[in-house]
């Protein structure tokens, strides 16, 4: 299985973005990319589609969100992976050069504040990439 599916309701149609209102199934529990999606948390989430405008779907219909199961585990190592890695190189540099272990940490902590920083500020070119779309 390369994709991962949810059903939803669409709630709004714009020229170019559908706006689709998920709703976890008791079936979130057991799902294999549970981890990875993170719609099992809450009730109801809403999510972007980018869609075209000649898009054949109206408000109200049920479709399937789908997401390629590729792009769920890159989003899990940019947000969860990098800075990790971000936060355990920076801290054995520091204290590699001599820094105290107070001044490590907090080089470390900083270091990933600052990861998640670019992360923010990339963010719309980051959504250009995951892009879910409707089945």
């Amino acid at each position: 299985m390369e994709e991962i599916t949810h059903k939803g309701r669409i709630v709004a149609i714009d020229p170019e973005i559908t706006t689709v209102e998920i709703i976890a199934e008791a079936a979130c529990a057991s799902c294999h990319a549970k981890g990875i999606c993170g719609l099992g948390e809450e009730k109801v989430k809403q999510i972007m589609v980018r869609t075209s405008a000649w898009n054949p779907h109206s408000v109200g219909d049920e479709v399937e969100v789908v997401l390629k199961k590729a792009m769920g585990y890159k989003a899990v190592f940019i947000a969860y992976g990098l800075p990790l890695v971000v936060l355990f190189v920076t801290l054995l540099l520091l204290t590699r050069i001599g820094a105290g272990e107070l001044y490590a940490g907090l080089g470390a902590l900083g270091a990933v504040a600052l990861c998640y920083l670019v992360i923010f500020l990339f963010r719309n070119k980051l959504s250009k990439e995951y892009s879910f779309y409707l089945k």
